[in-house]
């Protein structure tokens, strides 16, 4: 387990033109791009915008200019609630039942702390919403919080995995509306964002609605093209509605540094990584994440949306402050901030060589949990895939996995174990929680003929149906709101992959029954954001 934040002995040498040539092919005036400020020690010293605001008017984006944040949103929405407990209103570890006495028995015992740290271990709302009805529906927050009422289902007891959860966040936002008597939207406004003096940052539950100021989020279609977002067709709320500009953000992080808004206690809860039950550091706190970068320690927490991205990164050891926004689905803000931490930071530890090794592969599967891996490379780079989250990862010192890059704060470590190249099994450690997944045979050729069929999920409300289709297997789903589609790959006997052909991280692995001697009498189904652990549909009569 990699639990190691100590800071290398780093100090900030600041060059404008090494920051220019980062976002040196966003310079232009036709496509979507990005913005970008830097502070240090809370004084702003680089604020550009790289790319147009929306393709159909000539704006080039700029630091004043709204955009989503997406997830960052989080930990402000965790800071709201805290102000409620800070005056008495509200406990941190108030269970869910004490505002949502209606909700189903399995979140009751579930705490708003456990929720603000993503280990409640429910299932997400959204992504039920997501990868059962589609992402073309209009789905208000009302109806996807009404999904926990029959829900009896959970990826894992409360407080025992760290489980990202954007339904969390929902419940959090509802219960602040409860206590407070205002809207999230107000709520936010007066207690945090005016206080700050974020004037140009605010809650947008949609993007259909018009807000003054703002950039357009940019998908790709299937043909390649740019095309406009609806943000996944979920309204928003805490756990990634909010809008704000460069300029706002570089307040926000220099806000972190000295609150007005929030005591130090509600600071330091934001910022104290959590603890699972098995004693391992989720390395994430209350919407924050502590972690590091090339040996030095930072905090930060990324945000997406389709058509956007956005990160907020801040190197406490000799205050530099980062914010990036993307409007644009083909390049992510996350990776932009590592370049800007590798042109701004004198001292950063050598970018880690992988050595020369040979890249595994195979299926595997859990007989525990049913989970499954696949190994494989891309470009000779291994990548580790866990219930379709396609991770790329280097070895540590001891040979065990790890993701690297967007996903490096995901503890999940992947030990092969027999031949290097085909293991005969690989264990994975999931924040500290120990799996042993076994080789699997890959089928030359699958008949989709054992699996076709209506299958159903009574937790969900969802319907599926899988067929042989023109184009070869696929998985139809008709979920409480809507309906979509994925193609099936068979990975080994009784395992499928399902592939959205519309947002290429929806989907996931399908898990299918073995006990049964004329055909399957149901699956489970794990998501490729692994924020639905082992959802059961049984076969439909």
């Amino acid at each position: 387990m990699r639990e190691d934040l100590g800071s290398a002995q780093v100090t900030v040498s600041f060059d404008e033109s090494k920051c220019d040539q980062v976002f040196a092919s966003l310079d232009q005036c036709h496509l979507p791009g990005a913005a970008v400020g830097i502070a240090i020690r809370g004084s702003p010293v680089y604020r550009k915008g790289f790319g147009l605001a929306n393709m159909e008017l000539p704006v080039i984006l700029s630091p004043t200019i709204r955009m989503r944040i997406a997830s960052i949103s989080k930990h402000i929405v965790s800071l709201a609630y805290l102000l409620l407990c800070e005056e008495g209103r509200a406990g941190i570890d108030d269970p869910v039942c004490r505002y949502f006495p209606e909700l189903n028995h399995v979140t009751h015992e579930v705490t708003l702390r456990q929720l603000m740290g993503n280990m409640g271990g429910l299932h997400d709302a959204f992504e039920i919403s997501w990868l059962f009805s589609g992402t073309s529906q209009s789905v208000t927050s009302e109806q996807l919080l009404a999904l926990y009422r029959r829900l009896d289902e959970i990826n894992a007891p409360p407080g025992t995995a760290w489980i990202y959860n954007n339904g969390g966040f929902l419940i959090l936002s509802t219960a602040i509306e409860r206590i407070s008597g205002l809207s999230l939207e107000e709520f936010l406004r007066r207690r945090v964002f005016d206080p700050v003096g974020m004037y140009s940052t605010a809650l947008r539950r949609w993007d259909t609605d018009f807000i003054p100021n703002s950039a357009a989020s940019h998908r790709l279609s299937v043909s390649g093209s740019f095309e406009k977002s609806n943000s996944f067709g979920t309204a928003w709320s805490g756990e990634g509605g909010v809008v704000s500009t460069v300029n706002d953000m570089l307040c926000w992080l220099a806000h972190m540094d000295s609150p007005k808004v929030g005591n130090s206690d509600t600071w330091r809860m934001l910022r104290t990584s959590q603890t699972l039950a098995n004693g391992t550091s989720t390395g994430y706190g209350l919407g924050l994440i502590t972690g590091r970068y090339r040996g030095v320690h930072t905090v930060f927490h990324p945000g997406g949306g389709l058509g956007c991205s956005a990160q907020m990164i801040k190197v406490p050891a000799v205050g530099l402050d980062i914010v990036v926004m993307v409007n644009r689905e083909d390049i992510h803000a996350m990776m932009l901030a590592d370049q800007l931490l590798d042109a701004c930071l004198d001292g950063l530890e050598p970018v880690h060589k992988t050595r020369a090794t040979a890249l595994a592969s195979g299926v595997f599967r859990s007989p525990t949990t049913q989970r499954v891996i696949q190994l494989f490379d891309t470009g000779g780079q291994q990548i580790v895939s866990v219930d379709g989250l396609d991770l790329v990862v280097e070895p540590d010192e001891r040979g065990v996995l790890w993701p690297i890059g967007m996903w490096r704060y995901y503890k999940q470590g992947v030990t092969l174990m027999g031949d290097r190249e085909r293991p005969a099994s690989v264990s994975l450690s999931d924040f500290g929680n120990l799996d042993v997944f076994e080789r699997q045979e890959v089928l030359r050729s699958a008949d989709v003929s054992s699996i076709a069929g209506h299958y159903r999920s009574d937790s969900t409300g969802s319907r599926v149906s899988i067929e042989l289709g023109p184009d070869g297997p696929r998985l139809v789903t008709a979920g409480p709101f809507g309906s979509t589609a994925y193609w099936l790959e068979c990975l080994s006997e009784g395992t499928w992959r399902a592939r959205c052909p519309r947002v290429d991280y929806l989907g996931g692995v399908l898990s299918f029954d073995r006990d049964c001697d004329r055909g399957s009498s149901g699956f489970r189904f794990f998501s490729s954001l692994q924020r639905m652990r082992g959802l059961r549909f049984q076969r439909a009569t």
